[in-house]
């Protein structure tokens, strides 16, 4: 059996051409080398598997073959000495070091000493290092190589001349895999490659760690599919779906695909900053310009690109805004599943009725979907779609409605009537929300119908405690118009006003019974008729008297006051 060599090494850079991403650095070293401009001392900085201990062990291969007098296949292994400054981090070992830097190399010009982690050395072994990096013999050249430049001491860093090494960009890294691919025969998709790319977050070892797994796991056809089920990560098809339904206003679905989400392990964080970077892209995509920033493959370019001209502008500006509140809160909220869930049905509800303006938590109400589900009926034609409606009214003792989806909350009742509601400002009473209801259904109904629910609704009322709403509805029954327009008449004008502050709830318990939200109600006030109702003492005496004469001798005899 043939020993296996992981591709990080396999396939390790050998000159300054093979370094992936960092073309800046290595031109700069390749001209310092070329015109003898290279400082005694350099300072590799950057994040991991970037390569700069690989261009620190090409640099100092390169130094020496500057002499035309060796060939090319020479190495010069004798001239460079590594130092891993993690195991060899005390005073001790530096001044080892510094005793052998004295010596001249016997071939080449030049004596590399390559240290890498520098920054976990001593106090002290940095003190040690101080001189000797500062006025080195001629023949010495220090590359030190460090992840945490801030953890080097500043006398250091001073003595050094610093090379920034930046991550490695998704496009760099797919490619370099690309070139891999082909040289160990394996067919890849593109998204497939780009998928690992984006997964080694800009370092080139790790994407090589990554497709040897890959590759373990698949063989040697490398599909989108398998690279993410491998990975475990979450594609771009989830995202799509996902907007998808958002832009059709589709909750319940969309509760459901986060559902689906959760259930394969990942945490709803991971999810709306991912949703989050989806709406980024697709604002991206939106201009040929900022094309150019969408770092994804050919074949997913083209689905963010259809999917772009679905989505506008100002849905992808407050979905982002949504998105990043969420993003925000999540560590501090203690229900993290319904905050996300929130997001998403208010994500949802953004492009719901057009035009309309809308507060800006707001979420299509429940009624809506619990309408379209079990009463309708889609017939589809080539053409166009035709909506039958066949549920017919029934009377029921209706419960408490909410007007909002709320999950996992407690509604607390208050009276219509109390002190407080009457020191509130009225500008602060909003009982009316002006919602498109167009393309909801409209179910016939006759007026009989709708008086016995009117009389249920006055009965609930009661249960409830609302006895001074009950009385105001209660006073007359409703007339049945054309268009659905419902008329009801009240006395005086302090009926009028209580009618219309709980004139939402009546309005809202009617369309949801008979099923049809075509349903308004006018309120005419009509001052004739205010005689038939009783309110002070002398009023309810005289509607007696009128009914029974005798109350009038029982009151004398008795002596009884009013």
């Amino acid at each position: 059996m043939e020993h296996f060599i992981v591709s990080a090494r396999k396939y390790r850079p050998q000159n300054f051409k093979d370094v992936v991403g960092q073309q800046a650095i290595t031109n700069t070293l390749e001209n310092a080398i070329k015109n003898n401009h290279l400082a005694q001392a350099l300072l590799f900085t950057g994040p991991r598997g970037v390569g700069k201990t690989s261009c620190a062990r090409i640099l100092a291969k390169n130094i020496n073959q500057q002499d035309t007098t060796f060939s090319e296949d020479e190495d010069f292994a004798f001239n460079i000495f590594e130092l891993d400054a993690a195991s060899n981090n005390s005073v001790d070992d530096i001044r080892s070091l510094t005793d052998q830097v004295r010596i001249p190399p016997q071939t080449g010009k030049y004596k590399v000493y390559i240290i890498d982690e520098v920054h976990m050395l001593s106090q002290a072994a940095f003190n040690a290092f101080l001189k000797t990096l500062e006025e080195p013999p001629a023949h010495a050249i220090f590359i030190l190589a460090t992840t945490e430049k801030h953890k080097i001491i500043p006398t250091i860093l001073s003595r050094c001349q610093i090379f920034d090494f930046k991550r490695i960009g998704v496009l760099d890294a797919k490619n370099y895999l690309k070139v891999i691919c082909d040289k160990e025969n394996i067919t890849a998709e593109d998204d497939a490659l780009h998928v690992i790319a984006q997964k080694a977050d800009g370092a080139m070892r790790d994407a090589l760690s990554i497709f040897d797994r890959v590759v373990s796991f698949s063989g040697s056809n490398l599909t989108r599919k398998a690279v993410t089920e491998n990975l475990n990560v979450l594609d771009y098809e989830t995202y799509f779906n996902m907007t998808d339904l958002l832009l059709e206003n589709k909750i319940p679905q969309v509760l459901n695909a986060f559902n689906d989400v959760l259930a394969k392990g990942f945490e709803g964080h991971h999810f709306i900053n991912g949703l989050a970077s989806h709406f980024r892209d697709l604002l991206v995509a939106k201009d040929k310009v900022t094309l150019e920033l969408l770092e994804v493959g050919d074949a997913t370019k083209k689905n963010y690109l259809e999917q772009a001209t679905k989505a506008s502008i100002p849905f992808l500006m407050q979905a982002i805004q949504k998105a990043n509140a969420c993003d925000l809160n999540y560590r501090a909220s203690k229900n993290q599943r319904l905050l996300v869930e929130l997001t998403i049905m208010q994500v949802a509800s953004i492009t719901f009725d057009g035009e309309k303006k809308k507060s800006a938590n707001y979420i299509i109400p429940a009624t809506f979907f619990q309408a379209l589900s079990p009463a309708l009926k889609t017939v589809a034609t080539p053409i166009q779609k035709k909506i039958i409606i066949e549920t017919p009214p029934t009377i029921e003792i209706p419960k408490p409605k909410l007007e909002k989806p709320i999950l996992n909350s407690v509604v607390r009742r208050t009276s219509s009537l109390s002190l407080k509601s009457i020191h509130q400002k009225k500008t602060t009473i909003k009982t009316d929300i002006e919602v498109n209801y167009d393309n909801h259904p409209k179910t016939i109904f006759t007026e009989k119908t709708l008086q016995e629910l009117w009389k249920a609704y006055v009965t609930t009322l009661n249960e409830k405690g609302e006895r001074s709403m009950a009385s105001i509805v209660g006073s007359d029954l409703p007339k049945l118009g054309k268009n659905f327009k419902i008329s009801f008449t009240v006395p005086n004008k302090l009926m009028e006003d209580q009618f219309r502050k709980g004139r939402t709830k009546l309005l809202n318990f009617l369309r949801e019974k008979l099923n049809n939200f075509g349903i308004e109600i006018l309120v005419t006030l009509n001052e004739t008729v205010e005689k038939k109702f009783a309110y002070t003492p002398l009023e309810k005496y005289k509607k007696m008297k009128e009914i029974n004469p005798l109350v009038e001798k029982l009151i004398q005899t008795f002596e009884l006051d009013l």
